[in-house]
């Protein structure tokens, strides 16, 4: 009787329901906990809440518990039907479990944060003694719960940003929210048609509120938020990274090229100094920094790239588009005249989208949170092995940085 009662207490059952039988299997190593419901009860139709009398029995199910002392512990019942004028014959809620669901609601609680700390699917059922389809229907069940609950505030200040799925040119587009550090939406492709889906999701005012996007300076990215966000043209903020990412491949291209025509003369002042010219000036280790002043105080052209390149830099210092605007005439004037085809072309490239750098002023921010969900992301993949599914792919990426409340 004592067992009975601990169970009673254990998952929190009161009238009608109550536990009947506790039952130890030293065979199977479980214990067997069976619930039955008092006679003459009134029963809620799951649907619109109207109370009826039991109409039948669904066949009796089990759902997993907590283990009891390292023993499986396996909750049994007939759950009863009821039928509803409006909605026929259908089951009723039962306290401990979700519908569909295989576990009771603690296990299923408990299921979901096994599966955030290991971050893999297989680690999680290695752990919990389940099979992959089972901690695989508690996260897809997780995902839809918490996506359901999200609440459809404004996100004002969104990123933009791709993510490579596989081998092949197969990408996703990811919008996630700046401020909360979370995906937002995650799609196929990076095309034109690919932003559009998630700006389809939003309700005209979540499309009102956003205040900033920011994004590299791929065009299929902007001619669809320049399509669906009012005011678009001043919200766009080009990635401060990904330009000074163009600014210094081109920075590396002029040191390949120049390095070779010294090599061609026996002058191999650039051997092994590739990272050296990638690196910011900050980031120049204290034991190479005397070898590399030398090298920028030489007439090299790609310490003069290098000198071009670092002084960019100072154009999200300004506090407003006009100064900055100033500033980059200067530094445009200054690399067109360097001679440097690559250093010019990515001049030319930044002239013809200023409006959306020095848009940087009045909205400043990054993709740096898009970045590190990224990072995140890939961490989560390379745990896994990779995924040949990318309905899949997605599910783990909304469960792990969606921000959802994913328990029952």
């Amino acid at each position: 009787m004592f067992d009975v009662d601990l169970y009673q207490q254990v998952l929190g059952l009161s009238d009608p329901w109550k536990v009947v039988e506790v039952r130890l299997d030293m065979g199977s190593t479980a214990i067997h906990i069976h619930v039955q419901h008092g006679e003459g009860c009134r029963w809620k139709c799951p649907k619109c809440e109207q109370q009826l009398s039991c109409y039948d029995h669904a066949e009796e199910r089990t759902w997993r518990h907590l283990n009891t002392c390292q023993f499986q512990t396996l909750v049994h019942a007939r759950i009863p039907r009821v039928k509803c004028p409006e909605h026929g014959v259908v089951q009723v809620a039962v306290p401990w479990a979700e519908p569909h669901g295989r576990f009771t609601i603690l296990m299923e609680r408990f299921v979901i944060e096994v599966l955030q700390a290991c971050q893999t699917v297989k680690g999680a059922c290695q752990l919990l003694g389940i099979s992959w389809d089972q901690a695989w229907h508690v996260m897809e069940r997780a995902v839809a719960r918490g996506m359901t609950r999200k609440e459809q505030l404004p996100a004002a200040r969104i990123g933009i940003d791709e993510k490579a799925f596989a081998k092949g040119h197969s990408y996703l587009t990811i919008a996630s929210d700046i401020d909360r550090g979370t995906v937002e939406f995650v799609t196929e492709g990076r095309e034109k048609a690919s932003l559009q889906r998630f700006f389809d999701s939003r309700t005209p005012a979540q499309l009102d509120g956003i205040e900033a996007i920011a994004m590299d300076m791929w065009e299929p990215y902007v001619q669809a938020t320049l399509e669906a966000v009012p005011l678009a043209r001043k919200k766009i903020v080009f990635d401060r990274f990904h330009i000074m990412q163009h600014m210094t491949r081109a920075v590396d291209t002029v040191r390949k090229r120049e390095h070779r025509g010294l090599l061609q003369q026996g002058d191999d002042r650039l051997k092994r100094t590739k990272y050296l010219w990638l690196s910011s000036e900050e980031n120049v280790g204290d034991s190479r920094r005397p070898f590399f002043e030398q090298l920028q105080a030489s007439d090299l052209k790609t310490a003069r790239a290098w000198a071009i390149k670092e002084n960019l830099r100072n154009l999200w210092t300004y506090a407003t588009p006009g100064w900055a605007q100033r500033f980059f005439d200067r530094w445009k004037s200054w690399a067109v005249r360097s001679r440097l085809a690559p250093v010019v072309a990515v001049a030319r490239m930044i002239s013809r989208k200023l409006e959306n750098v020095t848009s940087y002023c009045r909205h400043p921010i990054t993709n740096a949170v898009a970045e590190g969900l990224n990072s995140k992301i890939m961490a989560i993949k390379r745990r896994a092995g990779g995924f040949r599914n990318i309905e899949n792919f997605k599910t783990v990426i909304y469960f792990h940085c969606g921000g959802l409340r994913l328990y029952p």
